[in-house]
């Protein structure tokens, strides 16, 4: 705690100093703005797939989205790590955590050029496994 002596008249006499020290809250957001920088880009999904065009309007995000991504042969993928068909529900219930499946919205991305066979094998995974909700992801004309 600070204090301030006062030299005038008689006696010495202590008063606190109210004045807020902001050097300890700064060092500290400087240093939480350095951790949220090199974090965020360790949040996307890095799986390389060409998206088709999309048409519809964007809808927003929910707060921690689940991508699954199916490359043009035929590979799958749950955010960054690669699964097959066979074990795709019980890696979805690990990504979700103890979240209802019937109400989580599940992301697929594909390439363009993925068979529809493949495809509705993943789709029909995703129901087997009580995974009613589904958003495709495409690319927006503007970023071509």
């Amino acid at each position: 705690m600070a204090a301030k002596l006062n030299t005038g008249g008689a006696g010495n006499v202590v008063e606190a100093n109210s004045d807020i020290n902001v050097t300890p809250f700064v060092d500290i957001m400087l240093v939480l703005l350095i951790i949220f920088m090199v974090a965020a880009p360790l949040a996307s999904v890095s799986v390389p797939v060409e998206l088709p065009i999309a048409v519809a309007k964007a809808a927003p995000n929910p707060p921690k989205p689940v991508y699954i991504s199916i490359q043009n042969d035929g590979s799958v993928y749950v955010g960054d790590f690669v699964t097959s068909i066979g074990s795709l529900g019980e890696d979805l219930t690990k990504q979700i955590g103890s979240r209802n499946p019937a109400d989580e919205r599940i992301f697929i991305r594909a390439d363009q050029n993925t068979r529809y066979g493949d495809f509705m094998q993943v789709m029909n995974a995703l129901q087997d496994n009580g995974f009613y909700s589904v958003a495709l992801v495409g690319e927006d004309q503007a970023t071509q």
